[in-house]
């Protein structure tokens, strides 16, 4: 058997590893919280599979229900569109 995702309109937000890009990335998701890794800050979202980590240029999608959660950028291409 073969399936289709159906249409689902999402929010998202790139993360961006600058002073600017975490303030809109807590206010976005603020259930996250930065750690530090080497050079680079890590942002950390708590799922109810335990805490996934975004790196700079991931995606962070906020889903149907209100859950957050991160996704690779040729991922996210490959998945999403952006509208209008």
């Amino acid at each position: 058997m073969k399936f289709r995702k159906k249409p689902v309109v999402i929010e998202a937000m790139q993360y961006k590893d600058t002073k600017q890009g975490h303030k809109e990335i807590l206010a976005f998701c603020p259930t996250g919280r930065f750690t530090h890794g080497v050079g680079r800050y890590f942002f950390e979202i708590p799922t109810l599979e335990g805490d996934h980590t975004a790196t700079p240029g991931d995606w962070i999608i906020k889903g149907v229900k209100g859950e957050f959660y991160p996704c690779k950028p040729d991922i996210f291409e490959q998945t999403y569109e952006r509208i209008e």
